[in-house]
């Protein structure tokens, strides 16, 4: 389905080590200096869900395929970014093409990383990016609307459509805040307001990078962005990227001693992709076989041919029905066979919605 969050911020916060733990390459520079990274770099992350390996075992597969989302480094944006300052115009274009904004902020004082501000202020580095982003979608907008305006005064319903859930998002920008607000009423509304692409509707998860003292509880400065991100019905979670990076590498015992050593419970980045999976409205349903369990994405509300889609096209075109069994049932009953013979594999047809931790196996005919 090709989800792809964008990760930004402003130069030396921390985004291209994030991204390189992340992905565990080496694939994003690192320097102390702004825009380091000029292409953005691009990588698949494996969604962590240990349902998967409890199918797995059941069933005997030969092979495990968690479900994926894409990580985009993008260069750090400064102040003028949408007037095309510091290559501003290629950054915006950047974050225009990803689903959703991992945003992050600086959270730790070091003489030795150069801010750009000279200064720590998470919240105001927040501000300054977001900014950028409102002016983008402003200048965008104020040419878009009049023009919409001015055919739907003609009687084109479609222009019509379009000024109006436009010019909503327009008086929101003009009052400083995000796109993001605009509250389309119905199906055909939200397709207006998608299609418009404005980099403030992207949904926003604030990453607080802090030093390894604070990685298990936080500090000042990610108490503030916290506070931020409730105030705006968005997410944030606490990740060490320096710790995240000497995990790189490591097998699965030696990172667990080494994140006990710290007081953690997880990896940061597991916190991150997570959080990234529930920021899209993302669910998870599995295919179950001998040769492979695998994972696989759709949004909540997708129905049963959307699901099957994701596996072919040739699956949606020609689908019959879809055979479910629920997660707990499949493994409370062992497997396929238990549940068929408890009556818990249920037939389901184009209507049904997909839940979480389905198992599904699709029949259709082309």
């Amino acid at each position: 389905m090709g989800f792809r969050c964008g990760i930004v911020g402003l130069p030396n916060v921390g985004k291209s080590t994030l991204f390189n733990a992340l992905t565990e390459t080496q694939a994003a520079q690192a320097a102390n200096y702004p825009f380091c990274t000029i292409e953005p770099n691009v990588g698949n992350v494996g969604v962590p869900d240990p349902r998967l390996d409890k199918l797995a075992a059941i069933a005997g597969s030969q092979k495990i395929i968690p479900t994926q989302l894409g990580f985009v480094d993008i260069a750090g944006l400064v102040r003028g970014a949408s007037k095309g300052e510091g290559l501003g115009n290629q950054f915006l274009g950047n974050i225009r093409e990803v689903d959703a904004v991992v945003h992050v902020l600086r959270c730790f004082e070091n003489d030795d990383i150069q801010h750009v501000d000279n200064k720590v202020d998470p919240i105001s580095d927040a501000e300054t990016v977001e900014t950028e982003l409102m002016l983008a979608d402003l200048e965008s907008l104020e040419k878009r609307v009049p023009a919409a305006q001015k055919k739907a005064s003609s009687g084109d319903k479609e222009a019509k459509l379009i000024a109006s859930v436009l010019g909503q998002a327009l008086e929101l920008l003009r009052e400083g805040k995000p796109a993001r607000l605009t509250r389309p009423r119905d199906e055909e509304e939200q397709r207006v307001f998608l299609q418009a692409q404005l980099l403030t509707a992207k949904p926003v998860l604030y990453v607080c990078n802090v030093e390894e003292e604070s990685a298990a509880q936080g500090n000042a400065f990610s108490a503030r962005v916290f506070e931020k991100a409730k105030a705006e019905g968005a997410e944030a979670v606490i990740v060490s990227a320096a710790i995240e990076s000497d995990l790189v590498g490591m097998d699965g015992d030696e990172r667990l001693a080494f994140l006990a050593e710290l007081g953690l419970h997880e990896t940061g980045l597991n916190r991150v992709i997570r959080a990234g999976y529930e920021l899209l409205q993302l669910i998870t349903f599995f295919t179950v076989g001998p040769k492979e369990a695998r994972a696989w994405t759709v949004h909540k509300g997708a129905r049963a041919p959307q699901a099957a889609g994701e596996i072919h096209t040739d699956f949606e075109r020609g689908f019959i029905r879809a055979e479910t069994i629920a997660y707990d049932d499949y493994i409370a009953l062992g497997g396929e066979a238990g549940a068929r013979d408890a009556g818990k594999l249920r037939q389901e047809g184009k209507d049904y919605l997909v839940k979480d931790g389905d198992v599904l196996h699709f029949r259709f005919n082309v």
